[in-house]
């Protein structure tokens, strides 16, 4: 069955914490090497605006080749050089879980971000887990209204216990080799890059909507130029 972009609704990103953005505006300054200035952001008002600005101040030599599949490639290197696998066996279709078996993930996580030179960002705890220390931290937050002790104390507890599942979760927040790539290729643009100083501008936008898309929890196709942020 075919999607009607054109009925797709377009997002009001005025209505997105502003702070949540300023997070993805540091991600794309981040995979692409920029930096944005107040005066430059004063007279971003769209969506579109934002990626012109963006491909604008990417000043590298332009290449037509795919950064994604690049990444691909360097992810699949920096695997076998860690552990000898028939690269006919890494395929973008690939399972991570049969890449990282649960029991070491995190070790072989680090040691494959060590190998690339960049950090994946692909474990996170289990939502049940967090979302019982956050029921955990509001409750105690409440608490500590008319307990004021007994309440600091379990705040203290629930955000160490955050914190801490943060750092040891072992859930893959994508399944597939693939998909692994194409997150790289968005968060580590120019590290995935096989010349640095080289960029596929045809790119870029699509993975500034990327950026957006996944850490804003909104659907790409109503990231539309139109977009308005203001």
């Amino acid at each position: 069955m075919k999607v009607n972009l054109k009925n797709t609704p377009v997002v009001n990103l005025s209505n997105i914490d502003p702070e949540d953005v300023g997070d993805v505006l540091l991600k794309i300054e981040r995979s692409f090497n920029i930096r944005f200035t107040d005066e430059d952001l004063t007279h971003i008002k769209t969506f579109g605006a934002l990626c012109d600005l963006v491909v604008d101040k990417v000043k590298q030599v332009q290449s037509d080749s795919c950064t994604t599949q690049q990444a691909f490639y360097k992810l699949r290197n920096a695997i076998n050089a860690k552990k000898p696998i028939d690269k006919c066996d890494l395929k973008p279709q690939t399972k991570l879980c049969e890449l990282f078996p649960r029991d070491n993930r995190i070790e072989v996580v680090a040691d494959l971000e060590s190998e690339m030179g960049l950090h994946m960002n692909l474990l996170r705890p289990k939502p049940g887990i967090v979302w019982a220390f956050v029921i955990a931290l509001i409750a105690s937050i409440t608490v500590s209204l008319v307990y004021g002790v007994v309440g600091y104390i379990g705040t203290v507890i629930a955000i160490t216990g955050l914190i801490l599942a943060g750092k040891f979760g072992k859930e893959l927040k994508v399944k597939t080799l693939g998909d692994l790539s194409e997150k790289i290729a968005r968060e580590h643009y120019l590290k995935c890059r096989r010349d640095a100083s080289t960029v596929n501008r045809a790119e870029v936008a699509e993975k500034v909507k990327e950026l957006f898309a996944e850490y804003l929890d909104v659907e790409p196709a109503s990231l539309k130029k139109q977009a308005r942020f203001a």
